[in-house]
């Protein structure tokens, strides 16, 4: 069994509005597992999302280290980003191959999955679509084209890729911009191609990282890490509005 770590919320969040929560047995807490990639990654403003939302979040690294972890108990499956493409042979050979087969046994146990970037690739791949490079990446604040009916905030959301997906028949697309499609979903699933969960905190975490990708795509980053301090207040509120979206696609 890999280390799972619980997950807490910063306090003093408030959620508003009413919202019917995926429960496994009736007056029971639910539970959402964060699947990540890097150690720098954490669960953010969408386990802050869920932790009010009622549910305890754990968190789990995959990579060709650990064995995957188990499901058991878990109503939610959010697959966080990684720096690694879902078209990588290697990648799968070492590690991927497993996740998908754990997003397979999620969809079978009737687990809803929150997807996010490199978890929305893989979820396009699991459902049958396929992953590319994309012509043109993005990095930073980006606004959305949101489908109409669908009650997604257009953002700014943060954006840190270069792949992009092509989805098969049957998906739901919600959101896009011209260079991706940025929010999609099937049955209970959803995946997302931003970074919902990125405040200034994850964000200074990835930039000590970096190795000149940010300033390589033209941006300096110590102003994108200010923009995203003043962004970070209303980004909560954001990511707040996707999770109840998605636990309502969910219920």
């Amino acid at each position: 069994m890999p280390l799972v770590r619980r997950y807490r919320a910063i306090p003093g969040v408030v959620v508003t509005g009413s919202l019917k929560r995926v429960t496994r047995v009736e007056g029971t807490m639910a539970r959402a597992l964060f699947l990540r990639h890097h150690r720098e990654d954490t669960p953010g403003l969408l386990g802050d999302a869920f932790v009010k939302c009622g549910y305890d979040v754990d968190v789990a690294m995959m990579d060709a280290d650990r064995p995957s972890p188990d499901l058991d108990g878990y109503d939610v499956l959010v697959v966080l980003g990684s720096t690694e493409s879902v078209y990588d042979r290697e990648v799968e050979a070492a590690w991927f191959a497993r996740e998908l087969d754990l997003i397979e046994i999620a969809d079978r146990r009737g687990v809803a999955i929150l997807g996010v970037c490199f978890g929305a690739q893989a979820l396009c791949r699991y459902f049958g679509g396929s992953v590319t490079r994309a012509r043109e990446g993005e990095i930073g604040w980006y606004t959305l084209n949101v489908v109409g009916g669908v009650e997604l905030p257009d953002g700014p959301w943060f954006e840190y890729h270069f792949d992009h997906c092509s989805l098969p028949d049957g998906v739901d697309v919600w959101a896009t911009t011209p260079r991706a499609v940025q929010a999609f979903a099937r049955g209970r699933h959803v995946g997302v191609q931003f970074h919902p969960e990125v405040d200034d905190a994850q964000l200074g975490e990835w930039l000590a990282s970096d190795h000149g990708t940010v300033r390589s795509f033209g941006l300096d980053p110590t102003e994108l890490l200010a923009q995203t301090a003043r962004e970070t207040p209303a980004a909560r509120t954001r990511a707040q509005a996707l999770v109840e979206l998605f636990l309502r696609r969910a219920a």
